[in-house]
Formats: structure tokens, sequence, C-alpha cells
């Protein structure tokens, strides 16, 4: 008998520790699905006006939102397969088609023409190869039970950020390669600013698909920690375990429109930085490139911290006013970064001719010490006239405040999901999940980039922050509904 005992503690001791060491491949895998996206980020506008002078800013919203729309499309179907075949299929597929994306983004300059649709397919890709977001968030939600799922549902976020940290410092660093670079010409590639984050990307995959044949091992627990089974080649729908109860679908729809909401919030921010940047402070593309990648590492930094605070104070307050106070704090750095007073823009004229000059205080922009390269806000932008210019205080300011609302929504609207999903298979609710952030991410980048180029920032911004106020609304009327199954179903008490 205390032999058996013995044994079966072994047993049940390395299975946890392979549920766990399968967790960090998670993790892992979170990490550098948001590297991959975020170490080209802030070198695409640049990138795009260089390999094809006629791409505009709203050529770059669809370039941007070719990534999430290839993951909105992917991601169910990634979640699917996973609900029916062992998780490892579905993650090395979508991470061989990652790595084939990034490679062929290092390559759109080399077609004689039509180069900015071919940018268009590969960011696609990567977002389908993207697409194992789901994959992974459903695993981590069915390996923990309810008491570990805030914790590592928070250090899955964490990793996220971190790779946004990574990402945008990556390509800082990597920006001092230049636009001409090094050229390796047995396989005509040009290593540079632009194609070698692209590439770093690739090497990034290898390494995440030898981690996931050699690590990974499925697993699955329920609500309160106990190892159901671990699986290998066995669907996961045999595994999980018949609940009683049926899931509230409309905390589900809530769940995702709030989602949705988050991640568009956070689409037109990433996207806009970088023009931005250039027009209200008249950086040059390379300072551009430079300083957004700064300045979103430091973002990222402070995500970070936020994750470890929220693990301890969610456990206090709970999740939801942790949610609706991240809401607030998004509003608040949207309303600060719309522009006041009577300062304006430096204009960068298409074409200073004396008998153009419109008689206004406002003068065209010396030449850039450091380049040749026209800076300042596009006269072809007619809001650049008489829109007050957004001061640098204002957008570090608003950076501070999204960077704390953005990652703590993030990670307490997963945690709610899962919660209220209860112990039965996440895989094709989590690609739905997923499925709305990336449609966030489609639109978010093409309607700022129509609109702030046609109508400037003051009407994006006041958009943004009515759309967040109406999801402060829609929190507060389902506030009650927002709840995990076994509190639901009276397992738990809450």
């Amino acid at each position: 008998m205390l032999i058996s005992c013995f044994f079966s503690s072994v047993s049940n001791g390395n299975a946890d520790r392979s549920r766990w060491r399968s967790i960090r491949v998670m993790y892992f895998t979170m990490f550098l699905s948001s590297v991959g996206f975020t170490i080209v980020i802030t070198s695409i506008w640049p990138y795009l006006k260089n390999i094809d002078e006629s791409a505009d800013a709203s050529f770059l919203g669809w370039v941007v939102a070719a990534y999430s729309l290839g993951q909105m499309v992917a991601s169910p179907l990634f979640g699917l397969w996973s609900n029916h075949r062992p998780r490892r299929e579905p993650l090395v597929c979508s991470i061989f088609i990652n790595v084939s994306a990034n490679i062929y983004y290092a390559y759109v300059y080399l077609p004689p023409s039509y180069n900015k649709i071919h940018m268009l397919l590969a960011r696609t890709l990567v977002g389908i190869g993207a697409g194992n977001v789901a994959v992974v968030r459903s695993y981590v939600a069915g390996a923990t039970s309810l008491k570990e799922r805030t914790s590592a549902m928070a250090n899955l976020s964490a990793c996220q950020a971190l790779g946004f940290i990574l990402g945008p410092a990556l390509q800082a660093v990597l920006s001092f390669t230049g636009e001409t670079g090094i050229s390796v010409n047995v396989i005509q590639l040009q290593v540079n600013m632009y194609t070698a984050p692209a590439l770093l990307a690739a090497c990034f995959g290898v390494i995440n698909i030898l981690l996931v044949i050699l690590v990974l091992r499925e697993h699955f627990v329920d609500d309160h920690g106990k190892l159901i089974h671990a699986i290998n080649y066995t669907p996961e729908v045999d595994v999980a375990p018949e609940v009683e109860g049926d899931i509230d679908q409309i905390a589900v729809f809530t769940s995702n429109v709030l989602f949705f909401v988050i991640l568009f919030i956070f689409a037109v921010f990433e996207t806009i930085s970088t023009p931005l940047s250039m027009d209200m402070f008249a950086w040059t593309r390379k300072e551009a490139v430079f300083y957004n990648g700064i300045i979103l590492a430091a973002i990222g930094f402070e995500s970070i911290l936020v994750f470890l605070v929220v693990k301890v104070v969610s456990a206090r307050i709970g999740d939801r006013p942790l949610l609706l106070g991240g809401l607030i704090l998004i509003f608040a750095g949207f309303f600060i970064l719309l522009p006041w007073g009577n300062q304006y823009p430096k204009i960068q004229w298409a074409d200073i001719q004396n008998n153009t000059m419109p008689t206004t205080q406002l003068a065209p922009t010396p030449p850039s010490n450091t380049s040749l390269e026209p800076t300042g806000c596009p006269s072809e932008q007619t809001w650049c006239l008489f829109t007050p210019v957004i001061h640098l205080a204002q957008y570090i300011t608003s950076d501070i405040l999204i960077g704390v609302g953005y990652p703590t929504c993030n990670v307490m609207s997963y945690t709610l999901y899962s919660k209220i999903l209860g112990p039965k298979p996440q895989g094709v609710y989590m690609g739905w999940l997923t499925a709305s952030g990336s449609g966030a991410r489609t639109l978010g980048p093409v309607f700022v980039s129509h609109v702030y180029t046609i109508l400037g920032p003051r009407w994006a911004f006041s958009v943004i922050c009515g759309i967040v106020l109406a999801a402060v609304v829609l929190l507060s009327a389902m506030y009650k509904r927002l709840i995990a199954f076994s509190v639901r179903h009276g397992r738990v008490n809450e």
C-alpha cells in the first residue's frame, strides 16, 4: 500500500513538472509571437516608402491590418484543430508558416513591381502563422486550476509584453545597420534596418518549433487542479471531463466585444505612433523608428510591472474592478492626446514657392541637419494647417497611461473569459476571442490611417474616446454576469 502511494505521488509529481514545463513552452511561444509582430512595427512605414513611393498612409493601414486579418481567419481554424488533434500539430504548422512569411517579408524589395502588394501578402501570412495564439491560450486555460488561472494568464501576458519590449528594442538596435546594410549576393539578400528584424524573427521561429516538438506534452486539470489526464496523441475532447451546466453565452459575447474594443484601441495607438511622431515632432524616418522603438520598449517594461501588480491586486479586489479601472486609464490616455492650444506643427511643403505660400504664421520646416529628407506635417494633409500641435509631453504622458491601462485590460479580459468558459474544451472559444482581437487589429489600423490622414488627430482620438466610454458602459451593465463558470453554478464561492 505504501509502495503504491509512493509511486503514485512520484508519478503525480513528474506529471506536474511536465505540465509546468509545457506551460512554459506556451509562455515562450507567446513571447516569440509578439516579438515577431513588434520587431518590424516601427519600420513598416519607412520600409514601405522605401520599396514603393506610391504607398501612402492609407495603404500603411492595410499593411498593418493584414497581420490581424490573417490571424482572424486562422485562429478559429487552429482552435478547432487543437480540439480534435494534439496541439503540437497546429503549433508546428503555424510557426512554420510564420518563419516562411518573415523570410518572404525580407525579400519584398526584390520584385521589379508591386512591392507594396508583396509586403501586404507577407504580413498576411505572418498573421496566419500567429493564429496559434488561440491554441496557446486554450492550452494554458485547460492545464491550470481556477486558482492558478489568473497568475498563469498574467504570466502569459507578461511574456507577450516582454515580446513587445524586445521587438521594438531589437528594431532600434538593428536600425544602426542603416538603409544600405550588407548585401549577401549569393542569395540576393539585402540585410539592413528593414530586413534584419524579420530574419531574426524567422530564427526565433525555428527555435520555437524545436521546443514544441521536444518538450511540449498535453495535460488537462479540473478547476481544483486535479490532473485528469496527460495526452500525447489523443484528441482533447476525449479527455475533457463531462461538466453539467451551460456556458453563459451572453457573458461570452460581452467578453468578445470588450476584447475587441481593447485590441482596437491598442492597434490604433501602435499604428499611428510613427506617422504621428513624424508629423508632430518633425522626425526623420530613421529617428521615428529609433525613438518609437525606445518608447514602445519602455511601455513594455511598464507592462511587465503592471502584470506583477495585477497578479497580487486581482486576488484581493477581483478581476472585474481591474478591467474597469484599465478602461478608465485608457480613456484618460487618449483624452490627453487630443490637440489643444494655438501652436501648430511644422509644415512639410510639397513644392516651396513664394507664390504658393499661404499667408499664415506657419513656416516651412528647414532642412534637417542630419538628413536631406523633408520633415514635418505634409501640406497634402490639409488639417496640418489648422490643427494644433501635439506636444512631446502629451505623447509621453499618453504612452504612460495607456501602458498601464492596456496590459491591465488585456490580462483581465483573458482571465475572465477562460473562467466564464469553465472546464470545457476552450480551443474554438479561444479561437473566436483571438479572431475578435484580430478583427479589431484589422479595423483599427484601417480606421485610424484613413481618419487621421483625412481629418487629423482631433477627430481620430475623439472617436476613440467615445468607443472607450461605450465599453465602460457595457462592462457596467453586464458586470454581474461576468463571473466564473464554477461560481455561476454554485460549485465554487466567488
